[in-house]
């Protein structure tokens, strides 16, 4: 928290925080003891997630990031050699990015056009990708393609230093600055055979696997950057002095505090029982949906509330409310937009 509005205003990624948060054992929460981690369940993690987020969003989308997508693959998929960034990547002494998204593919992952032509002793991958997370200080890339050969999207381990892989300009944002994003070109890039994560044309099949988890961690940002908007907007209202009491004593302001805490508190309930059920190897589709929708827009809801309770002070740079009001937008597209989530939803709700 004290580094936090430095991070923002900085536009940097927080490099020696990210490896105090490898210290800790964060990044190997959900992996097993023999793979290096903490075997933790994902309950656990969605609490951990929301905490790292209350105290800085841009760090936590960092690490989360680190400790899902960009690593997950090189453990369920790797062999030795990409194990060894898998275990440098756990202690935070190397940082993984996920390239999906690309200029005219976001929600439609079918739209991909990267390719990767199949050779006799490889692979040479060519293509361009957006909003990579982290990807200005990444060590290495796991990339979505297709393949010439006609099957669907595969799954590539791409180290950074490959001749061909180059980092594109960074791209602005609105919020979650110190989570640095860019572009990154594929040109003309040489890959071995077992840089292949899994089978070919199984990519979208793997990435279902995590799908469900991508969007309960999703919602938990939420949740921690809704909680710092909250706890702030309280603290301030029951020190804050207007017509003779705190302005927390005038009942229009009670009841914003009363719709934020019913917001707060039911999204982290109904988050956390989709984490639960992620535990119990139950059914979540529908419900991590769910949660990652309703907590998101909840968390807009309940910043834009805290600023207001602010007034012109949520407005002004000195104090974080104009941040989380700033970081919370990015909830609202990672892990699928609420538009694209309701949609789907509703699929779901018709078998």
């Amino acid at each position: 928290m004290p580094n936090a509005q430095a991070i923002d205003e900085n536009h940097e990624f927080p490099r020696e925080l990210f490896k105090e948060v490898g210290d800790l054992g964060f990044f190997g929460m959900r992996y097993s003891e023999d793979d290096g981690g903490t075997n933790m369940d994902i309950v656990s993690y969605t609490l951990a997630v929301i905490e790292l987020s209350r105290g800085s969003l841009s760090l936590a989308a960092a690490c989360t990031m680190q400790s899902l997508m960009a690593t997950y693959f090189l453990n369920r998929l790797g062999d030795a050699e990409v194990k060894s960034y898998f275990s440098a990547a756990l202690k935070g002494d190397m940082v993984g990015g996920i390239c999906m998204t690309e200029p005219n593919a976001g929600s439609d992952l079918f739209g991909i056009q990267s390719k990767a032509q199949v050779l006799d002793d490889g692979f040479i991958l060519e293509g361009q990708k957006t909003w990579v997370t982290s990807a200005p200080v990444a060590d290495f890339f796991t990339v979505l393609a297709k393949t010439d050969t006609g099957e669907g999207l595969s799954i590539f381990f791409v180290p950074a230093k490959l001749e061909g892989v180059k980092v594109g300009k960074t791209i602005e944002k609105l919020g979650v600055r110190g989570s640095v994003t860019s572009e990154v070109f594929f040109d003309n890039v040489k890959l071995p055979k077992n840089y292949l994560l899994g089978k070919l044309g199984d990519g979208t099949k793997y990435l279902s696997e995590i799908l469900a988890e991508i969007r309960i961690m999703t919602a938990a940002l939420a949740i921690g950057v809704a909680t710092a908007a909250y706890e702030d907007a309280l603290q301030y209202a029951k020190a804050r002095k207007q017509f003779g009491q705190p302005i927390y004593k005038f009942q229009a302001v009670k009841m914003k505090f009363a719709e934020m805490a019913v917001q707060l508190e039911t999204s982290k309930l109904y988050t956390l029982y989709a984490a639960s059920l992620s535990d119990n190897n139950k059914s979540r589709k529908k419900e991590a949906m769910i949660a990652k929708l309703y907590a998101s827009e909840c968390a807009n809801s309940i910043c834009d509330n805290a600023s207001r309770v602010l007034a012109s002070y949520g407005y002004a740079n000195d104090y974080p409310l104009q941040r989380y009001l700033r970081d919370a937008r990015f909830t609202l597209i990672g892990g699928g937009t609420s538009e694209i989530l309701k949609i789907n939803i509703a699929k779901e709700l018709e078998q």
